[in-house]
């Protein structure tokens, strides 16, 4: 059985470590000693890594000195042993890893997709900082035209789709969400699940397409309600979507 648990790391990170039959991976190891503690002495198979910024590579260099492992991510990291780029496929522990190029938070942004063999699990999204529960990653390199088509591209996965993110931002991006879209009574009830969590210092994440769909405003950008509020906040009437994704990633940026 395949088992995936958070490694936290530095503030808010979520280090992912997948584990089947003593075999572990982990991606994005911004920081090299929470792995190690995690592994206890197992020996880390190989890594993934979904983009470059520090938080998520950091600790590689470390973690391959120590288990010689193979690293699988953008081919423009340095120390990637295997680069994938948009469409390869790959197997990982006996299921099949799907490779999604995801520009937007930074050009080299890859999504990973895993499929356990029979159909009988959800599909595990591997999202970086690209889908946030919640909300998106701020655009540091792309522009909102290529994220709201890395956006809608995971948003058309299957709703079940377990959604992997790499930070615990779940409850300051819910309270944006409740004010880009007030009366969705399923993201108050979302709310309050979140908070119910944090009190119990537990991760609000994973969550799922399904679910991001009904209360994430950054994959709303359609619905009208959501519109008439990024109108507020400075878009043109009738703006198309890609507009009323920018003005709600500027408005969260400064919110």
């Amino acid at each position: 059985m395949l088992t995936i648990s958070p490694i936290p790391a530095f503030s808010d990170n979520y280090i992912w470590h997948l584990e089947r039959e003593g075999e572990h991976w982990v991606v994005d190891p911004g920081d090299a000693a929470p792995v190690l503690e995690a592994l206890r002495g197992a020996p880390l198979a190989g890594i993934l890594i979904t983009h470059h910024h520090l938080d998520h590579i950091g600790g590689v260099a470390e973690l391959v000195k120590q288990h010689q492992c193979p690293v699988y991510g953008p081919a423009s990291i340095e120390g990637v042993t295997h680069p994938l780029q948009d469409g390869d496929e790959f197997l990982l522990m006996g299921a099949a890893v799907k490779v999604l190029a995801v520009p937007g938070h930074t050009l080299d942004h890859l999504a990973l997709l895993l499929e356990e063999p029979g159909g009988e699990h959800s599909p595990h999204l591997f999202c970086g900082d690209t889908l946030f529960a919640g909300g998106c990653g701020r655009l540091f390199e792309g522009t909102p035209k290529q994220m709201y088509g890395s956006l809608s591209k995971l948003s058309e996965l299957p709703p079940e789709t377990q959604v992997y993110c790499a930070h615990e931002y779940t409850r300051a991006n819910l309270r944006f969400a409740a004010e880009a879209e007030p009366g969705n009574a399923v993201l108050q009830n979302r709310v309050n699940q979140v908070d119910s969590l944090r009190a119990e210092g537990k991760p609000t994440v994973p969550s799922t397409i399904g679910e991001e769909l009904a209360t994430n405003p950054f994959l709303r950008c359609h619905i009208p309600a959501v519109a008439r509020r990024a109108a507020d906040h400075g878009a043109a009437e009738n703006s198309d979507e890609v507009e009323v994704f920018a003005t709600l990633r500027q408005w969260k940026d400064n919110f």
